[in-house]
């Protein structure tokens, strides 16, 4: 992984549970890490399941190696949301592939 290729900043955030003014539990989004991101837009031959749309609703982060990463985990990436549907680690502990797709 190269460093002169992290050039995304992204947000990784999970579903966390709060209190709410009437002291009721509310679900919330809260960012428990923030990083550079190497960005690939995914090609036709990946993310088959999407069913035909459009690749611009498809990608792949690449960032350094992170513990507790999970697939019920969001990005945030430039004001747009992306939920993360499949996780690779990249070398033993270098990085990983973060494939995701645009909620």
């Amino acid at each position: 992984m190269q460093a002169g290729k992290l050039q995304h900043v992204i947000e990784l955030q999970r579903l966390t549970k709060t209190k709410g003014a009437n002291h009721q539990q509310v679900q919330t989004w809260a960012t428990y890490a923030t990083g550079k991101a190497e960005l690939r837009q995914a090609g036709i031959s990946e993310f088959l399941t999407s069913y035909g749309e459009g690749t611009s609703n498809t990608a792949a982060f690449l960032i350094r190696w992170l513990p507790g990463v999970s697939v019920s985990d969001r990005i945030l990436h430039g004001g747009k949301v992306w939920n993360i549907v499949a996780i690779a680690e990249i070398g033993r502990r270098k990085g990983l592939e973060l494939r995701a797709v645009a909620a």
